[in-house]
């Protein structure tokens, strides 16, 4: 998947107004009307097409808690409603870039190399998402329950928890527990579009086909 914040080439920690400026010199760049005679029309065609998709991208995940402007205290991966902004720690700001680019291993290794004793709600809802895109929804379920016992106002913990649980009972085809996370077909997708239906909350996307 695209990133989209390359696309417009400005940091996942810009501001709505960095992220706006950004949008608007590519479309000035790219406006089909700049290149209607020319052999490079099918090309910034293309191009400006690119950049609407990142931008709205960018505009969907910062309106569902995917991020925030920088000027409201926001210091990384998203936002929390549940009465305080993102908690700040570097660690697992990282932690959520890593799950948003689908480097899972990582993301774990980064998650167990925190202390038991420091392991916070977000330590836990993090640790569901990791789950979630491993497959394990019956596990990540378990820890979203966690980090909504630790943290019960925060509304990012539990539209995960809720969505898991909705989900799953929408499709009727249970929890997937084995970690494969994989499908034969399309029509088979319960369990993926469970945990899609979670991480968009996280700012990704598990599923092409669907």
């Amino acid at each position: 998947m695209t990133d989209p914040y390359k696309v417009l080439g400005v940091s996942p920690d810009a501001s709505d107004d960095e992220i706006k400026k950004a949008y608007r010199a590519l479309a000035r760049k790219y406006h089909p009307d700049k290149y209607r005679d020319s052999d490079l029309a099918d090309l910034a065609s293309e191009k400006m097409k690119e950049v609407n998709a990142a931008y709205e991208e960018i505009q969907n995940l910062r309106k569902n808690g995917g991020a925030q402007n920088n000027n409201s205290g926001y210091s990384g991966g998203y936002n929390y409603a549940g009465g305080n902004s993102s908690s700040g720690n570097p660690t697992y700001n990282e932690i959520r870039r890593l799950i948003n680019s689908g480097n899972i291993p990582a993301a774990e290794s980064k998650l167990f190399a925190i202390h038991e004793g420091d392991r916070t709600a977000e330590w836990n809802f993090l640790y569901g998402c990791v789950l979630v895109k491993k497959g394990q929804f019956v596990d990540a379920q378990r820890y979203f329950d966690i980090a909504c016992s630790m943290d019960p106002y925060n509304n990012e913990y539990k539209a995960a928890r809720e969505n898991l649980r909705r989900r799953a009972s929408g499709y009727g085809g249970g929890y997937n527990t084995s970690g494969s996370g994989g499908c034969s077909t399309c029509d088979m997708c319960s369990g993926l579009l469970c945990a899609d239906c979670c991480c968009e909350c996280c700012g990704g996307d598990l599923i092409s086909c669907c």
